[in-house]
């Protein structure tokens, strides 16, 4: 990694760099690039930013008014294992490009302002947070549809469904379903592919808590960084996913980070761990409260549950989300928190019992959010409850402690549901969106553009035939 600005002008001098790639993310979650000769790149670019037009960006500026720069971040620079020629790839910020001041919709831009209304309420300095990646790698995917037909076809060599076919050969080591969690080689097939991004990784500048096999026999994967101030972690997140994506095509095979792509079979999630601070003070802490946690711990839990259906709007943004948030997977389905309770959308993890670790995990959320936005609202939603003072208690959010699945009906009923579609989600969203107004961290603006665009997504999916239809409804 790099020193300084200064530090990283001297490597892209240096004639062996031959070219410097700059990365950017669009309002959705989407990675975009824009690649210089090295030698374009001075002081004042670096100061200035490089133009382009935003108008063609999802999300961004519209046809009159799209010139808008990417500033490089040189904290974020590093050469890029994966270019041919000796490439410099930097993360950017957008920014204006006659003023320079940051756009009012740059997901990075976001990130940051909501770290620093944090600050300006006095309740902490800064936030951590620890993303947990889960992802499947494939051997083969084909899909696609037309007006005639509609189709997808997965492969992956652990898969159980290739048990017994003549032209296989698998010496007895597959994965039966949902039976992979922390699977060891041979069965594990994965774990060299895992390491070898993992290693590129920390070699990036991307530290690395572990990775493991997840539960999902056919190929599904964790990886998880060590946890990071907010911006960092956006960071982290768009670059695993790179690598991990990158590796599996060196390798013949394909990286998914869809959360359902398999009926039956677990789906993949984006777990969030987060806390703040006051200085080094843990503010989360208590060993008096329940679970060692803080009044104000408490209240932020309040928050994130009270706004749980309009978060999905942003963390689980796709309509494939809630074909993952369905019971028997180890996935939430109801708005309450628990101590080491997997089914709870928020978990206090049991092993975190020093003060400086205290902490919950938001377990909701994939990976078909936007990184940067979906932390950004998280962090909104805690505030707001601490500003409120809520108590989780007194408003059903427990803690609870128990099996819900094994309550009655007349007790399940007694718990807030998570939506169960995405324009369930977008519609809590459109009703319950002030909390990230608030301290002008999400433009007005920017809502109403994730709601239209998110709304078309999920009516063009309404209106498809689904392949098990015809198995229902064909013969009528």
């Amino acid at each position: 990694m790099f020193k300084d600005e200064e530090d990283l002008l001297r490597r892209i001098r240096d004639p062996r760099i031959k070219m410097v790639d700059l990365r950017f993310c669009n309002l959705f979650g989407g990675w975009h690039h824009l690649t210089l000769p090295a030698s374009r790149v001075d002081e004042h670019m670096l100061k200035r930013g490089e133009a382009f037009d935003g108008s063609s960006v999802p999300g961004y500026a519209k046809l009159e008014a799209g010139d808008m720069a990417l500033k490089p971040d040189w904290s974020t620079a590093f050469e890029d294992p994966f270019c041919t020629l000796p490439t410099i790839s930097v993360i950017c910020s957008v920014v204006e490009a006659d003023t320079g001041k940051p756009c009012a919709r740059d997901p990075r831009g976001i990130c940051l302002k909501a770290e620093e209304y944090l600050r300006t309420t006095g309740i902490g300095t800064h936030s951590l947070w620890g993303p947990e990646l889960e992802f499947y790698v494939f051997d083969s995917v084909d899909h696609g549809g037309e007006t005639n037909f509609a189709q997808y076809r997965i492969d992956s060599e652990e898969a159980v469904w290739n048990a017994g076919q003549p032209d296989r050969k698998h010496l007895g080591y597959t994965i039966p379903r949902g039976g992979g969690y922390h699977a060891c080689p041979p069965m594990d097939r994965l774990a060299e592919l895992r390491s070898e991004a993992v290693q590129i990784l920390e070699q990036i500048g991307v530290p690395v808590r572990y990775h493991h096999h997840e539960v999902g026999g056919p190929g599904q994967c964790e990886i998880e960084p060590m946890m990071g101030p907010i911006l960092k972690m956006g960071d982290a997140i768009m670059l695993i996913k790179y690598v991990v994506k990158m590796v599996a095509d060196r390798h013949g095979k394909t990286a998914t980070f869809m959360p359902k792509p398999l009926y039956g079979e677990a789906g993949s999630g984006l777990h969030f761990h987060q806390h703040f601070f006051k200085g080094k003070e843990p503010v989360w802490f208590d060993p008096n409260g329940y679970a060692g946690l803080s009044t104000v711990a408490q209240a932020y839990i309040a928050g994130l549950l009270d706004h749980g259906n309009s978060l999905l709007g942003i963390t689980n943004p796709s309509t494939n989300s809630f074909k993952r948030l369905v019971p028997g997977f180890e996935a939430p389905v109801n708005l309450f928190y628990s101590l080491g309770n997997r089914s709870a959308a928020i978990r206090v993890p049991k092993y975190a019992v020093d003060p400086d670790e205290k902490r919950m995990e938001f377990r909701p959320p994939d990976a078909t959010c936007n990184g940067y936005l979906a932390m950004a609202a998280m962090l909104m939603a805690g505030i707001d409850g601490i500003q409120r003072r809520l108590d989780p208690k007194p408003m059903g959010y427990g803690p609870i402690d128990e099996n819900i699945f094994k309550w009655t009906d007349e007790q399940r009923a007694t718990i807030k549901p998570l939506p169960d579609s995405l324009m369930s989600a977008l519609r809590a969203l459109a009703a319950d969106h002030d909390y990230l107004l608030a301290g002008d961290v999400f433009p007005k603006d920017l809502i109403d553009v994730w709601l239209a665009r998110k709304m078309a997504e999920a009516r063009v999916i309404q209106s498809r035939p689904h392949p098990h239809e015809f198995t229902l409804y064909y013969s009528v």
